[in-house]
Order: structure tokens, then C-alpha cells, then sequence
């Protein structure tokens, strides 16, 4: 008997907010087997979600995803309205899309009274109803704290995956002569990425207190010469980013660029890094960011330093697992 030739690839229906689109036109356009859908999202006069999902009767039976953005509390709600509806609608399997999952940096008490709304996200989720094919599969990117899997109840299947590859790739395309180097600007960066770019020699930064302030400090390493990339999983108000350039630039550097996964940049905070000053040209030569957070990647786009690597080859592939 014959092999086939190739492993045929299940047909996904593949819904998505109204700030995926282009991330879910990306995804659909590099498989023949994702099927782009569509949600009409309108809203009643008082501003509750007036939903209506598309092609209802269609996918019935079939293998079904949703690409979703929490940019924004004001979005949650009307995106969790069609995610619990979706697994209902008799579907084969539910696959949720959620790239960057926004209250993971919120997740641990430091005093009573705290309230770690990364659990509190994670409960939502993981009450999501169970579709005829089982508990909904959750793909989420970098999530900021590893322990964070353990939050997820038995209805869903987290799958964590990480943009690194999609760094990688990049640096292979710098010129041979640049000797990269790859900068963590903690302990907690380097814990969860080194043994991803375990090719690449290292630098590792601290910071350190001092009265009311954190002053960042160079750990280890030598960064003297080289093309030193920063690496993390998200970025902010890029406050952190910056201390840490100046280090590594006193200490020699002959370049600094940065990589994060997820680039939230609340009001505007991108602003900080762009090159409109001779001094910021000379801070960061390159910024990769991934197109987890929409709202950043139309904000940035053509805009230097900033280089959007795109997650969706990797969520297409992801899709078919």
C-alpha cells in the first residue's frame, strides 16, 4: 500500500475581532485549509454588544477558532460573548487564539488585599463550555509568568508558545560581521528565555535599589563591541529598555537594539524609542515587536526603530495541532 505523499490538514473556520482582522487575513492567506469568518459587531443604543456570528448553520461539525485581542477591559466583554457562544453552536472543536494575555503581569500578592487578576482571567477562561470535541484548546504567546499555566482550570488546554523563533529567524539575517550578543534585562527574562537562544553569548542586567529609586546594573557580561539585543516578553512604558541601553552603551557596546513578544506601550509610550532626535537613532537601532497587540502594530507601522515579526505562520501551525 502506498504512503500518502503528505498528512491531510484539517479545515479550521477561523472568526476574530475587529482588531485581528489583519492579523487573521495573515493567518487564513498561508493555509488553504483556514477558512476566514465573519462576526457582525454592532451595539445597542445603551453600548451592550449587539451580536450576530456568521455561516452559524455552516460549521456545524467542523473544526472552529477564534483569534482574539484583550487590549482593553472595554473589548472583554462582547469578545467573551462569542467565545462561550462558539463551542455551543454543535462545532467539532474550539480553538482559542489569544496572543497576548493582557493581566499576566498581575499575578501574585504582595499584601493582603492584592487581587492577582491573572487568576481572575485565567477562571473566565477556563469556563469556557466544552465543545462535542472537548475542552477548548487556549494558545497564548509568552505569558509573563510561567506559573501561570497552573491557573488554568480542566476545560481548557493552554498551549503556551513563544515568538523567540521569529527573533532568531531576524538575526540570522544581520550581517555576519555584527557580533550579536542577546541582553536580559533581569533575572526573570533570562530564567525564561536562555535556554531558547542558548546559541547566543549573553549579558545579564539587574536592578538594584536605591532609596526610592531602581537603578539597573550590569550582571554579567561583556557586552564591549558587540550588537547587543535586549530581550523580553513585554514592554510598557519602556522605562526599563532605556536604563538598560545606557548601561550597555557605557560599558561599550558598539549597537543596542530590543526584542519583545508583546508590545503594549500604553499612551503612546512607543514615542520614547522613535528615531526624531539624533539621540534616539543612536539608543536602538532596531525594536522587533510581534503583532500580538493590533493597536501598537497600525500605531508604529513605518515608523523607526520599530520591525513587526509576524506570529502567523506560527498561529496557522498552531491551528492544526
Amino acid at each position: 500500500m502506498e504512503k500518502p505523499s503528505s498528512i491531510t490538514k484539517k479545515q479550521v473556520f477561523l472568526y476574530h475581532c475587529v482588531e485581528s482582522q489583519q492579523l487573521a487575513h495573515k493567518v487564513a492567506s498561508l493555509s488553504n485549509s483556514i477558512k476566514l469568518q465573519t462576526i457582525n459587531w454592532r451595539s445597542f443604543a445603551d453600548g451592550f454588544p449587539n451580536l450576530f456570528i456568521n455561516n452559524a448553520h455552516d460549521i456545524r461539525g467542523q473544526h472552529v477558532a477564534f483569534l482574539a485581542s484583550f487590549s482593553s477591559p472595554a473589548v472583554i466583554f462582547e469578545q467573551l460573548s462569542v467565545i462561550f457562544a462558539l463551542p455551543r453552536l454543535f462545532v467539532a472543536s474550539f480553538t482559542l487564539v489569544l496572543p497576548f494575555f493582557p493581566t499576566g503581569s498581575f499575578e501574585r500578592m504582595e499584601e493582603e488585599g492584592d487581587v492577582a487578576t491573572a487568576f481572575t482571567m485565567a477562571r473566565i477562561l477556563s469556563n469556557i463550555p466544552i465543545s462535542r470535541g472537548g475542552p477548548t484548546s487556549l494558545v497564548i504567546y509568552d505569558i509573563h509568568a510561567l506559573q501561570e499555566r497552573f491557573y488554568f482550570g480542566d476545560h481548557v488546554l493552554p498551549l503556551f508558545e513563544t515568538g523567540i523563533p521569529l527573533l532568531k529567524q531576524r538575526l540570522q539575517q544581520l550581517p555576519k560581521s555584527e557580533k550579536v550578543v542577546v541582553a536580559f534585562p533581569d533575572d526573570g527574562a533570562w530564567k525564561r528565555f536562555h535556554k531558547l537562544l542558548d546559541e547566543f553569548p549573553t549579558v545579564i542586567c539587574t536592578k538594584v535599589r536605591e532609596g526610592d529609586k531602581r537603578i539597573v546594573r550590569l550582571k554579567e557580561g561583556d557586552p564591549a563591541d558587540c550588537h547587543v539585543v535586549i530581550v523580553d516578553d513585554l514592554v510598557q512604558s519602556g522605562g526599563t529598555l532605556i536604563e538598560c541601553q545606557k548601561v550597555l552603551a557605557a560599558h561599550g557596546a558598539a549597537k543596542v537594539s530590543a526584542y519583545v513578544t508583546h508590545g503594549v506601550f500604553p499612551k503612546q509610550s512607543w514615542g520614547r524609542f522613535l528615531h526624531n532626535t539624533e539621540n534616539s537613532k543612536n539608543a536602538f537601532a532596531c525594536f522587533w515587536i510581534t503583532d500580538s497587540c493590533p493597536l501598537t502594530v497600525k500605531a508604529i507601522e513605518d515608523k523607526a526603530p520599530f520591525e513587526v515579526l509576524s506570529l502567523a505562520g506560527s498561529i496557522a501551525d498552531a491551528l492544526q495541532i
